[in-house]
Order: C-alpha cells, then sequence, then structure tokens
C-alpha cells in the first residue's frame, strides 16, 4: 500500500521506507529528523508546474493532468517507487501544509494505478494459458 504524509509527522515503522517526494527541502527540518529512506527529487513536478498549479484546488484536475504528462516523459524517476511497492508498503513524504491538494496525493494516484494495470495485466495472461 502507498500511504501519504507529511514530513513533519511523526515517521512510524509501518510507514515503510520513506520518500521524500518535494522539489525543494521542507523548512526546518533536519536531514535526520525526516527520517527518510530518500529524497526523490526528480520524480517532483517541474518549477512551472508547481508554480502554476500553486496547491489551487480550481486547478487540482489540471495539475494531474499535466503532472502525469510529466511524469509518462520520465518512468526513471518513478520506477524505483513502484518496485518498493511491489514488495511493500511505502510511505510519500511532503511538506505543504494542503494534506488534499499536493504532488504526494498526485503521485500517489499515478503510482496505484500503474500497480493496478500490471495486476490485471498478469491476470490476463494467467487466463490466456
Amino acid at each position: 500500500m502507498i500511504f501519504v504524509k507529511r514530513v513533519y509527522d511523526t515517521a512510524h515503522k509501518s510507514d515503510g521506507p520513506r520518500f521524500l517526494v518535494d522539489h525543494l527541502w521542507p523548512r526546518g527540518m533536519k536531514k535526520q529528523a525526516a527520517n527518510l529512506d530518500s529524497w526523490m527529487k526528480a520524480v517532483s513536478p517541474s518549477n512551472e508546474l508547481r508554480t502554476w498549479f500553486g496547491h489551487d484546488p480550481e486547478k487540482w484536475r489540471d495539475f494531474q493532468l499535466r503532472y502525469f504528462a510529466e511524469l509518462d516523459k520520465k518512468p526513471e524517476s518513478w520506477q524505483p517507487l513502484l518496485q518498493t511497492a511491489r514488495k511493500g508498503d511505502l510511505t510519500l513524504v511532503f511538506s505543504a501544509h494542503d494534506t488534499q491538494y499536493n504532488t504526494a496525493v498526485a503521485l500517489r494516484m499515478y503510482l496505484t494505478k500503474r500497480l493496478k494495470n500490471r495486476i490485471r495485466t498478469k491476470r490476463h495472461e494467467l487466463l490466456a494459458v
């Protein structure tokens, strides 16, 4: 399962591996205190897209479409996250105040869709045999 959590919230063992998916390092957070497995800066949206979006709920749907298009062009940035998710739980960590409209929430949707597509494909292959 893919979880989403603010970097300022307490880390728990149940989080699984924790990956920061923001382009910028969280304000006031020391690297050790963040309790991260990795900072996946490359998976974050472009500066232009982040600036345009500005966590505006009115732009959420368009943000997702644009962000997903960016992700489609750079699979090397999100493939490690998908591989980790196939092995077990992981947490996408973010610093935004908005817990509903942020990069980590959108990325979880993107990755979850790919996990489900793989399951459907495998099931189809098994049925075809």
